[in-house]
This record gives C-alpha cells, sequence and structure tokens, in this order.
C-alpha cells in the first residue's frame, strides 16, 4: 500500500471509542492484597524532596507477560531483579490495557490516546502518520532520550521514530536468535541510528548490551534521561537462551477453571468462544497434541524471562554504582497479557482479564514507597502523562489518559481516587478472524462486553464474586437494569475525539488463518433463549418477532 493510500484511509476510516474517562474502575479477582494500597507515605528517613525536578525515567515494556507470571506471585519462578523491583517498590497487578494487542496498545503507549483516535488498529499495517510520540515533548525539556528493541507499531520499519536521540530496533517481531528462530538460518539485522547491523547475540542480551552502553558510554551525563527498553520477550513461541533452557524442566503449572471443554464452561458463553477453541488462537490447533504441548510453551516463556531478569539485574547494579539509583524511575510494565488456555483459548485480543491484565511496578525509592502492592487500575493510557508530570512536562491537550503519580508517590490512596469506568476497544482483524470486534465497560466491579459485527450474545460479570468470568448474567432478569445502563455508557464513551462512532479496518490482502482441525472442537450451537418454536401450521410472524427483539 503507497503511504497516500495510507495518508487517505487514516482520514476516511477514523477509530472508534471516546475520550475514556479516567477508567481505573477497581476489578476484582486478582492475587489478595497485602496492604490497602497505596495509602502509604514516603518511609520515614527518605527525603524525596532530594529527588531532582527531572528524575531519570527507564521504562521497561515486555510482550505478552501474563498476571501473576512474576516470582512475587508464583514464588516457582525465579525472577530475583523483578522480584526487588517489586519489593523495593509498588507493584500494581491490576494495571491493564485500552486494547490487548502489540501495535495498538504500544501506540496508546506512545501517544496517550486510545485505539479510536490514534488509529494503529491491528499489527498488520497501520499508519503513523501525524502521531506525536510522548518522548518528544521529553526532548523539548531537555531530556535525552533513547529507544531500544521491539517497536512494531504501524507499517513494517525498524527506521529511527521522532522523539528518540538513541535508536536500536528491528522489524516487526524479530527473532529470538540471530540467525533466526527454527531453523530459519537467516541474518537477522538491527537498525542502529540508521545503519543496519547484523544480529550477534540472543536478542535479550544483546538489546541489554545496547542498553548498557547507551547508559554508560553514549548518553551526555549533564542531562536527564528517559530510556524506553522494549524486550521482544516473552512472546511466543519462545526460545529461551541456552543457559536457561532447562531452568524449570518437569515443572508443571495448574490449567485454568475454565480450560475444560464442558457443558458447564461453556454455558451461556458466546459461540465465538467456543468456535475459538478449534483456531490458531485456540487449544486445538496451536496445542493440537494436548494440555502438555501447552504447558511445554509456557515455561519455555518463563525461561525466555529469566534473561530479562538478568537484565535488569545489569541495570540496576549500573544504577547503583553510579549513585543515579537515587535519581532514577523505573516502571515495568507489558504491552498486554494473554489466555494461556483460560476459556480454551490462547494469544489475546478479547475483553476477559486474562487478555487485559498485565502487571506494573513502579520503583524509586525515596520517591515511590516501598513493600506496597496497590489495587489501583492504572492504564496504558495513563502511562504518557504520567512520565511528563514526573518530569514537570505540561500533558498536551490530545492525551486521554491522567497522569498517576500522585497515586505512585503515595499521596493520595486509590479508595480516594476517581473511581470512573474502564472501557477497552479491539477491532475485528482480517488475518485472524476468529476474535470478533470487542468492546467491554467496567462500572461498580460489573463488567458488560458487547461484539460487532457478529452474530453473537453480550456478556455480563460481577467480578467481585466471578473474577475468572465463569458466569455470565446476561440473560439474568435481575441484572436487566445493569446491562441497560453499561450498554448506554459504553456507546457513549466510544465516541471518538471527532465524537462519532465509527470502525476503523485495514485493507485485506489474503484469506488469514481462518484454519480448523478435523479432530478439533465441533461449532458452537446458538443459545437455547433465542430458539423458537414454530407456530402450528404457520409462518413465523415479523410483528410477533418484532416484539421479542424489542426486550431487553
Amino acid at each position: 500500500m503507497t503511504q497516500s493510500a495510507k495518508t487517505s484511509r487514516r482520514k476516511v476510516l477514523p477509530s472508534l471509542f471516546a475520550t475514556a474517562s479516567l477508567g481505573l474502575a477497581m476489578v476484582a479477582g486478582g492475587p489478595a492484597l497485602t496492604g490497602a494500597g497505596i495509602a502509604k507515605t514516603v518511609p520515614a528517613g527518605a527525603d524525596s524532596s532530594a529527588w531532582s525536578k527531572q528524575p531519570n525515567m527507564i521504562f521497561i515494556l515486555l510482550d505478552d507477560l501474563p498476571i501473576d507470571d512474576i516470582g512475587a506471585d508464583n514464588p516457582t519462578l525465579k525472577t530475583p531483579n523483578i522480584d526487588k523491583l517489586v519489593k523495593g517498590g509498588t507493584y500494581i497487578p491490576r494495571a491493564a490495557v485500552t486494547t490487548s494487542l502489540c501495535s495498538p496498545s504500544r501506540a496508546t503507549i506512545l501517544t496517550g490516546m486510545t485505539t479510536r483516535n490514534h488509529h494503529v488498529v491491528d499489527n498488520t499495517d497501520s499508519s503513523e502518520e501525524g502521531l506525536t510520540f510522548f518522548p518528544s515533548y521529553l526532548q523539548k525539556a531537555g531530556y535525552q532520550t533513547a529507544f531500544i528493541g521491539k517497536w512494531h507499531m504501524g507499517a513494517d520499519s525498524d527506521a529511527p521514530r521522532p522523539g528518540f536521540d538513541k535508536w536500536v530496533s528491528f522489524k516487526g517481531q524479530g527473532s529470538y536468535l540471530p540467525m533466526g528462530d527454527f531453523g530459519q538460518k537467516q541474518q537477522q539485522m538491527l537498525n542502529v541510528d540508521g545503519k543496519a547491523v547484523p544480529r550477534k547475540d540472543y536478542i535479550t542480551d544483546e538489546l541489554s548490551g545496547y542498553e548498557m552502553n547507551w547508559l554508560e558510554q553514549e548518553r551526555d551525563p549533564s542531562k536527564p534521561f528517559f530510556l524506553y527498553m522494549s524486550h521482544k520477550a516473552v512472546h511466543g513461541p519462545c526460545i529461551p537462551p541456552p543457559r536457561y533452557a532447562n531452568q524449570y524442566k518437569g515443572w508443571t503449572y495448574q490449567l485454568p477453571a475454565s480450560f475444560a471443554d464442558t457443558p458447564e464452561n461453556y454455558k451461556d458463553k458466546p459461540m465465538w468462544v467456543r468456535n475459538q477453541r478449534n483456531s490458531w488462537h485456540g487449544i486445538d490447533i496451536r496445542h493440537a497434541t494436548g494440555p502438555d504441548s501447552l504447558l511445554a510453551n509456557r515455561r519455555d516463556c518463563d525461561q525466555v524471562l529469566s534473561a530479562v531478569d538478568d537484565s535488569i539485574g545489569r541495570m540496576m547494579a549500573y544504577l547503583k554504582k553510579s549513585g543515579l539509583d537515587k535519581n532514577t524511575i523505573i516502571v515495568f510494565f507489558s504491552d498486554n497479557g494473554s489466555m494461556w488456555g483460560a476459556h480454551g483459548l490462547v494469544d489475546k485480543r478479547n475483553a476477559y482479564e486474562e487478555s487485559v491484565r498485565v502487571p506494573m511496578i513502579a520503583y524509586a525509592p525515596g520517591l515511590i514507597p516501598a513493600g506496597v502492592r496497590s489495587p489501583a487500575r492504572i492504564r496504558n493510557l495513563d502511562l504518557a502523562p504520567t512520565f511528563l508530570d514526573f518530569a514537570g512536562v505540561k500533558a498536551p491537550p490530545q492525551f486521554e489518559g491522567h497522569s498517576v503519580a500522585p497515586l505512585l508517590k503515595g499521596k493520595v490512596a486509590w479508595k480516594d481516587w476517581p473511581q470512573d469506568d474502564f472501557v477497552y476497544e479491539y477491532y475485528w482483524d482480517w488475518q485472524y478472524p476468529m476474535t470478533p470486534a470487542s468492546f467491554s465497560i467496567v462500572r461498580n466491579d460489573m463488567k458488560y462486553i458487547q461484539y460487532f459485527g457478529v452474530w453473537d450474545i453480550e456478556e455480563l460479570y460481577d467480578l467481585k464474586s466471578d473474577p475468572k468470568e465463569m458466569r455470565n448474567l446476561i440473560f439474568d432478569p435481575a441484572y436487566v437494569d445493569v446491562r441497560v445502563d453499561l450498554r448506554h455508557r459504553l456507546f457513549e464513551q466510544l465516541r471518538s475525539s471527532a465524537g462519532a462512532h465509527n470502525i476503523p479496518f485495514t485493507e485485506r490482502s489474503n484469506r488469514g488463518f481462518v484454519f480448523r482441525s478435523t479432530n478439533g472442537t465441533p461449532p458452537a450451537q446458538f443459545p437455547p433463549e433465542w430458539e423458537l418454536t414454530p407456530p402450528a401450521g404457520k409462518d413465523f410472524d415479523f410483528f410477533t418477532l418484532f416484539k421479542e427483539s424489542n426486550k431487553q
């Protein structure tokens, strides 16, 4: 597609969503909290006033890291350096993304805008034209900035982007190994400040080397810095480095309760969920040999995480040795979650909690309280304004998120923070057609999900009593008023910045991943609530059916 065609498409197909409200609605279902949120103050003896008005900032972004998959929540996992961040900082296990897909989520992080407004709607070929990335504002404020790692947003290009003084990246998903993964035997390349450089090492270690070289040798020590460290890890299929290839050999995981293909698990579930089970984003094709395949894949990805932990340890050791630890904020995040068998699904994209939720850690001893486990629902949408706030830079008017610096500093408790709605959007992707366009809203622990362009049911969950989303209340007459209210609120908040409700899409170039297994789950049946017995000897009457269709 030509650049002019992309530009035209962006003008014709604006995204969907609204200026999302603060969207920090608390969602139950995470691990038990050890404290009362972020009500703690800075520890005695720590002087937050000693921090510079322009602190250094390091943003560590992982790919597809599932919730509860670090040592702080799973003692079997060995992530000592990530655990140090948790112990010495504030841990937010209920952080969330407003679109659970690599490119749209990364665009939201960089622009402070929702997918309906930044228009990067899928991983294929969404234009970045007209977007301003928040590090540009830091540059204007005197920061030197660096991007190292996986960009994977917009066109398939590894060229340097505006807003960064230092650039190290690669095209698309990249690979773990320098000669490509799974016997590819093709030299992989990095783009280093606009020059093509052959890959030499395991991807996490190689990126970490560039990170340390920039910190130790290349940057100007007289200026504050912002470092965006964007890992390929732990995107599957995962290939661990040799030193961790057998780290968790023989270890197993407990499958999600919703994993089993049973009538109970699929009662009142949308048809697409059961149908997706038999697809590339479901258990039956991705793991056709059974659960052991799924568990082996997860072990590999956890072993890949150990290399990231090494990278973090190397960086933290340098900060301590150089004294920069006293003036550097570290934020750890993931671009989206991962299903890992929940509801029989893999990948992400959908609005379920395993897909939407991500682990977040904010670490800055003396500025951000240590040892706090916060119930806050901080979004990827809030990261850009938060980084600017830490740097003393005013957020531009197009930002839709809000700075959560007061929360992270312990100046405001979560219970006293505005509990507005959390709104989610995902747009149908022709390349992976098994997940429909999905829109969701969470308000007062009630979560409503609706789908666009597919003949299927809605969903409604009480996340306080049903955090795993096992019991759909959409047909329960006791919740009629709730679903009617949430339908309207969702529609209103799905307006674009121009006030429109438009569905974006990109140009189709092939049939996509449409495949199903002959040995897999059969197609889902329509819900019995929709089944009608025809009148004896008569056709169905339109006006009778019209009356039925208007029921809530």
